[in-house]
Order: C-alpha cells, then sequence, then structure tokens
C-alpha cells in the first residue's frame, strides 16, 4: 500500500481563519503553467513556461492538497495553465478524490479550456469530479482561433459534449471583451442555458505582461447587465458555488447567469479562497503580490505538522482585499500571469 491509497485522516475541527475572521474553506490548485492555448489576455504569444524541477511533484502536490483538507478546506479546485495537458495528472485527480469518499471533502473539480475533455470526461467522472468550469469566450470559429492563437472551436464542443455524456455539470466562463465579444454575450448565455449549462462572465483583470493593451478590451459588467435588463428579467438568486461570482436567474431562458467582477465591484468581503501555484507558492489574494514557499517547506524535509503551522502562518496574513485597477499606459497590477498563478 502507497501513502495515497491510504484512508483520509479526520478533518480538524479547528477552522482554517484567517485574520480578518473569514474562514478559507476553498482551495485552487494549479498543478501546470502551460497550455496547449495562448489566449490573448492571459499570456504572451512566446511564452516561456517553467522547468520542471520548479513545479511540485504530483506526490508533492497531494500532500499539500491533502494537508488543506485536513485543515478544514472543503473544496478543492484544480485549474492550470490548462491541467488536463500535465503527464499524470489524472493519477493525482483519482488520488485526491479519496477525500470525497471518506467526506472530508464536499467537491474537487477542475476548471478547463475544454480541448482535452474529450479523452478525459470519464475518467474525471470517475475520480469522483461532477463539475467542471469551461473557459469559451466565442462560438465563432474565427474568433476563437485569433482570440487562442490557433485553437479549434470543434474540439471545445466535442469536450463538452464528451463531458455532458459521462454526467459532469459544465460550467461556460467567458470574459467579457469590449472589441471581440461583446455583441455575442446574448447569444453565448442564450446558447449555454439551451444546453442546460450555467454561464458566468468575467471582467479582464491586469495579470502578467501580454502584447495586447486591456484597457481596450475592458467591459464593465455593470454596463452589460444594464443592457442584458433592457430584454431580458434577471433575478438575484442567492446561488453560491464557493467562487466569487453573484448570480441571477434570466427568466426568459430559465438559466443561472454569474458575474465576477474584479474592478467595478470588489468582491473581497466575504472571499474563501487561497491559490496555490504549480511551484509551490502560496497566494491568499488573487490581487495581491503575497506569497508564502510551501515547496521550501516541503523540500526542507518538513513533517505534516510543520507543513500545517505554515499553511496556517500564510493564512493568517492574508489581505483584506485586491485593489485592480485597469488604466491606459499602466502596468499590470501584478507580473504574474494567471497562467502561473492558476485560473
Amino acid at each position: 500500500m502507497t501513502p495515497y491509497d491510504a484512508p483520509s485522516p479526520q478533518v480538524r475541527t479547528e477552522p482554517l481563519i484567517d485574520g480578518f475572521g473569514r474562514a478559507v474553506t476553498y482551495l485552487r490548485v494549479s498543478v501546470t503553467d502551460r497550455c496547449d492555448l495562448r489566449c490573448v489576455y492571459c499570456m504572451a504569444e512566446h511564452m516561456t513556461f517553467l522547468p520542471k524541477k520548479d513545479l511540485l511533484s504530483l506526490e508533492e502536490l497531494d500532500r499539500v492538497g491533502s494537508a488543506f483538507v485536513e485543515l478544514g478546506v472543503r473544496k478543492l479546485r484544480i485549474t492550470g495553465g490548462e491541467p488536463l495537458v500535465r503527464k499524470g495528472v489524472m493519477g493525482l485527480i483519482a488520488r485526491l478524490g479519496r477525500h470525497l469518499r471518506a467526506g472530508a471533502l464536499e467537491e474537487l473539480t477542475l476548471t478547463t479550456n475544454g480541448t482535452q475533455l474529450e479523452a478525459f470526461a470519464g475518467q474525471l467522472a470517475d475520480a469522483g469530479v461532477r463539475r467542471v468550469n469551461v473557459s469559451m469566450d466565442t462560438r465563432k470559429p474565427d474568433l476563437f482561433r485569433r482570440l487562442t492563437r490557433g485553437g479549434d472551436v470543434a474540439k471545445v464542443m466535442r469536450g463538452l459534449q464528451a463531458a455532458r455524456e459521462a454526467g459532469l455539470q459544465v460550467k461556460i466562463n467567458a470574459v467579457a471583451l469590449a472589441q471581440d465579444n461583446a455583441a455575442e454575450i446574448p447569444d453565448l448565455i442564450a446558447w449555454a442555458h439551451g444546453e442546460g449549462m450555467d454561464i458566468t462572465l468575467i471582467e479582464t483583470m491586469p495579470l502578467g505582461e501580454v502584447e495586447a493593451d486591456r484597457t481596450e478590451q475592458f467591459l464593465s459588467l455593470k454596463e452589460v447587465r444594464r443592457e442584458l435588463e433592457s430584454f431580458w428579467t434577471l433575478q438575484d438568486i442567492p446561488l453560491s458555488t464557493g467562487g466569487p461570482a453573484r448570480y441571477v436567474r434570466v427568466a426568459e431562458t430559465g438559466g443561472r447567469l454569474g458575474f465576477i467582477t474584479p474592478l467595478s465591484h470588489n468582491f473581497c468581503e466575504a472571499c474563501n479562497r487561497v491559490r496555490l501555484t504549480c511551484t509551490g507558492t502560496l497566494h491568499t489574494c488573487l490581487g495581491r503580490e503575497d506569497a508564502s514557499d510551501l515547496r521550501a517547506v516541503l523540500r526542507a524535509g518538513a513533517d505534516d505538522a510543520a507543513l500545517k503551522d505554515a499553511i496556517r502562518l500564510a493564512v493568517d496574513a492574508k489581505p483584506k482585499g485586491h485593489d485592480f485597477r485597469i488604466e491606459r499606459a499602466a502596468a499590470p497590477a501584478l507580473a504574474r500571469h494567471m497562467s502561473t498563478t492558476g485560473g
């Protein structure tokens, strides 16, 4: 028996609380900075990816994720880059699934660009994943190819079909882009709802150096909502999926629509999330340069108690909130790319 076959330990009764009294119950784990797409708002066209030695091994990722579960985290989301391009990642997801079976974890989910779902949807379902978020900003083949620098939207469509056939609930995530998909947003919502999928709109965020000027693409979701309300009835609902989205139900389609507004509406007051990068850096705030090096803790030979102490110390220092601004000619709020931080 390997350590990864052992049953999940009992969940600690003491909650993981930050310095502002917020319980941290949600960990997003990036397993790679690599991606098979090059979305224009996410990364540069010619990215320099990290050497393998800098990444946490799959065993180290399992150990950190399991430590968080033992500290009371109830939801794990696997992210990237594109998580499904990392060799062996399904083994990691399957091992983390033991916490679901033990009742220590409520949900194990995945954020993906959908390109690999056709191959992996069944294995994800077998591992205990019940819900995936698919990042998809347009259904137009030419626009998709341009925004992703070469991607094939038909491949993503096949992935969506495979996911639903495997019994996975799918939510579409779309970044609102003033110059590209703004006019398509109502059609994108109607399509998603017609296929039985929720959809969340996201404001573009000033993370990482990219070739494009994000001020040209920023679209306030306050404005989008006002436009949608000119022809649809949007009913606020108290749905929470553990993330920052605020949800409405569209009366005419019957579907749910989320808004993630890091710039036009700060959502930090109820933040319950922290992010672990593929290099083992723990960020307790997406919009701050706070960082705790858990890789150094692991590779210094720390036992589980010392690892948990390092996690508690980092969470205790979680800042009250971010302060994103997006201004012409301004440098990104943070130098790190979203593909490194974990989407």
